[in-house]
């Protein structure tokens, strides 16, 4: 049974970084690519940050060269640094699987101006 469990959210002040990750049970971690998609209140869940089994990776416009994607396979884990915070990126984070799809409960991420 896939579980991924997301943590490393909070709140932060405007211009500070958090770094979230998503840890993976009961799949082979390094076969899937992993996405962090987000939710704000209102809005619609959007891709935020993708890495691929191989490691290449793309971002929303929003979020390039402030945030980055990472994974480690040793520890089935994937990371999104993100730094240089803006109220607007304030949502519930989540990170998912490909291409079959997996999700976690979310953590959410809360800027402050």
């Amino acid at each position: 049974q896939v579980q991924l469990v997301e943590s490393g959210g909070g709140l932060v002040q405007a211009g500070g970084s958090l770094r979230l990750s998503c840890a993976a049970s009961g799949m082979i971690f390094s076969l899937y690519a992993m996405g962090w998609y987000r939710q704000a209140p209102g809005k619609q869940r959007e891709l935020v940050a993708r890495i691929s089994s191989g490691g290449s990776t793309n971002y929303a416009d929003s979020v390039k060269v402030r945030f980055t994607i990472t994974r480690d396979n040793g520890k089935n884990t994937v990371y999104l640094k993100m730094n240089s915070l803006k109220p607007e990126d304030t949502a519930v984070y989540y990170c998912k699987t490909e291409p079959w799809s997996y999700w976690g409960q979310g953590t959410q991420v809360t800027v402050s101006s």
